[in-house]
């Protein structure tokens, strides 16, 4: 992947992270089970950081 389809990444993984965080709000609002979103939260964070990590490799071997 080229640096711009990263950042594309990046930015719809960031969105996801966003929307998930808010339905987790609304679950934990009316009582709803988290497990679920808090397990997605996590998973999106690992793949935000890798993310990252490819875009500043790029940046360096440039």
């Amino acid at each position: 992947m080229n640096k711009k389809e990263l950042e594309a990444k990046l930015l719809e993984l960031k969105s996801d992270y966003i929307r998930i965080q808010g339905d987790m709000d609304k679950l934990e609002f009316v009582g709803g089970r988290v497990s679920s979103a808090e397990e997605q939260l996590i998973r999106l964070e690992k793949e935000i950081a890798e993310v990252n990590k490819e875009i500043e490799k790029l940046e360096i071997n440039q």
